[in-house]
């Protein structure tokens, strides 16, 4: 009857693994895979109870669906076997193809172990193929491919006809087997694509938030940004800058787009932005204005990098520092100099001087006089190149009540820091023959001649001791050994100028009457040098002058100048008071000290003082 019938129980398992298999595809998820795989062993394999365990990622297998009686399904759904115990079972079952099955017989031995089960009591097989509620029929789920890797087993218990499948039986839960173990990949490729999609349309919307944060940012920020091109032949090429840095500049974005900060860099600090352009950072810089003036600014830069590309482009961060920064100088020039007057003080005096000492002595020679300025002692004539002239700085001629004691001809003569430029000064002509005294031949441009700095060597070997190098680069102070005699050489003049009669204003005029005078007095020593000299307030009514590239003569012709310039009254509040002032002529050598200079020229004062007549000393 058996053998009658199996054609048609060969067509009728087909039809059902058909019609399960088909409802495989409709699930639309991993969980509703899962359990459409459980409730198609029931529908339509013919067993009562259907266990579906899904290996983890640990290894471990879960019971991820259960079909066939509720209480079963409470009891046991997501309970977890290890996966030591699951290879232990499907070692020892016997193999019906790639279905494992153990009997009653011998399952005994598995009560114990961790893996979840439902089973029922019942009486001993009547026959052979009976089943028996202790038989266990698994049937494992592998991945295709040649790995064959687990994914899952299912498990079966009571078929409906109370016996052990048949060949055919047997054959259709090994091909459900493999049908579920494609539905579930697909289920889980389905879910993790769906994973990654919501997890990329997140990152998307978090980048788009992000770009929208930075590009408010970017264009609210208070201080100025912008974005640059780093790298080919684009490179520092502004690609994007903010309002306020448009604002700072005076220039439109529009504009903008067509530079780059090399084009608006002050020429002095090129090299500061390069720097910090090719290494990120931070650095304090001046940038043009469309007015052409310049504004202090600190650039942060930040490198943005592409991890297989290299520098992308350059972020920076440009705030405005202009107010800071004259505070700075404010407080500098503060520091360094007189709050009064104006002039340099005794610390800013002494830094002058000090960098033009060296601890080295040497001694002058006709190589001092070409280093400075070129001139050689053969021939040297006081009235040309440099030398104070007598209608310039010398007494003859000089009327008091005129041009205000400047000397005869002397007009006007701009001044500013420790500085008198003949250029500036009208009545100083050196190429006009008209002039009584002047030589015709061109004065050199330092108006006193021969200037270490202008003409500095290059070079130091006119001043270098037997067994020093060539390579000493530091120009050397020397001084005139003739005393008052010119013998030609040229140096620094330290004209140390004590006022003299102050303290009589002082007592009889009080304080405001003296800082009146103080700073007349400055104004007028500051017009009577040149742009490069230097005249500093040393406190009190002591004041000292550098000045470079003189000799005797032009030093001693100077402090008659400035002294002159010094005598004629001074208004104040509608009051003429007059001071005097005593010259002591020091020089620069070095190998002194600026403290030794300073006294020499503060004893030769003294000694001047001491020597003059009373009623040239008296003021008031």
């Amino acid at each position: 009857m058996e053998t009658e019938s199996e054609p048609y129980v060969r067509l009728s398992t087909l039809r059902q693994l058909h019609q399960v298999v088909a409802d495989l595809n409709t699930a639309r998820s991993l969980a509703d895979t899962l359990q459409t795989v459980a409730d198609g062993v029931v529908a339509g394999l013919n067993y009562e109870l259907c266990c579906v365990n899904l290996v983890r990622p640990d290894g471990d297998l879960v019971v991820a669906a259960f079909a066939g009686s509720v209480a079963a399904e409470a009891l046991i759904t997501g309970r977890v076997g290890s996966r030591a115990s699951w290879d232990r079972r499907l070692s020892m079952a016997d193999a019906w193809g790639d279905l494992r099955f153990i009997p009653h017989t011998e399952g005994w031995v598995l009560m114990e172990d961790d893996v979840p089960q439902w089973h029922t009591d019942g009486p001993a097989p009547r026959f052979e193929d009976e089943w028996h509620p202790h038989d266990r029929l698994y049937a494992p789920m592998y991945a295709s491919g040649s790995g064959r890797e687990l994914l899952g087993v299912i498990s079966v218990d009571r078929p409906r006809n109370g016996r052990h499948p048949g060949p055919w039986g047997q054959e259709a839960l090994q091909m459900y087997a493999s049908q579920s173990a494609i539905a579930i990949s697909n289920a889980r490729l389905r879910s993790n694509m769906q994973r990654a999609l919501v997890r990329l349309e997140r990152e998307q919307q978090a980048l788009r938030a992000s770009e929208e944060s930075f590009r408010q940012a970017f264009e609210y920020a208070p201080s100025g940004m912008a974005i640059a091109e780093m790298g080919g032949d684009q490179h520092g090429r502004l690609l994007r800058t903010n309002d306020a840095l448009c604002r700072l500049l005076g220039r439109p974005a529009s504009v903008m787009r067509r530079y780059s900060f090399a084009d608006l860099v002050h020429p002095e600090d090129i090299g500061t932005l390069l720097r910090t352009s090719a290494e990120g950072g931070r650095a304090e810089l001046r940038l043009g204005r469309r007015d052409g003036t310049y504004v202090w600014v600190s650039l942060r830069n930040s490198v943005v990098a592409d991890t297989a590309d290299g520098p992308r482009f350059l972020l920076t961060h440009v705030e405005d520092i202009e107010e800071r920064k004259r505070h700075e100088l404010q407080l500098a020039h503060r520091a360094s100099h007189d709050a009064l007057t104006g002039l340099p003080n005794s610390a800013e005096l002494r830094s002058r001087l000090s960098a033009r000492l060296c601890e080295r002595p040497t001694a002058p020679g006709p190589a001092v006089e070409v280093a400075y300025g070129g001139y050689e002692t053969p021939g040297y004539d006081s009235q040309r190149d440099g030398g104070y002239e007598t209608a310039g700085y010398g007494t003859e001629g000089y009327d008091s009540q005129r041009d205000g004691g400047y000397g005869p001809g002397t007009g006007p003569v701009t001044g500013h820091d420790g500085g008198y430029d003949p250029a500036y000064d009208p009545s100083y002509d050196s190429g006009d023959p008209a002039r009584p005294g002047h030589d015709p031949a061109p004065a050199t441009p330092s108006g006193y001649g021969g200037s270490p700095y202008e003409h500095a060597p290059e070079h130091g070997f006119g001043f270098e001791p037997a067994g020093v190098g060539p390579y000493d680069h530091h120009v050397h102070t020397v001084a005139p050994t003739g005393g008052d005699v010119d013998d030609g050489t040229k140096g620094l003049a330290v004209l140390f100028c004590d006022l003299d009669g102050f303290k009589s204003i002082n007592d009889r005029f009080g304080h405001h009457t003296g800082d009146a005078v103080l700073i007349e007095v400055a104004r007028r020593l500051t017009t009577g040098v040149r742009d490069g000299d230097t005249v500093a307030r040393l406190g009190g009514d002591e004041f000292v002058v550098l000045a470079d590239g003189l000799g005797a003569a032009d030093a001693a012709d100077l402090a008659v100048r400035l002294r002159n310039a010094i005598i004629p009254p001074i208004r104040v509040d509608g009051r003429a008071v007059r001071v005097g002032a005593s010259f002591g002529i020091g020089w620069a050598e070095c190998g002194m000290t600026v403290e030794e200079v300073l006294n020499s020229a503060d004893q030769r004062m003294y000694v001047e003082k001491r020597s003059r007549a009373k009623v040239h000393r008296r003021a008031g």
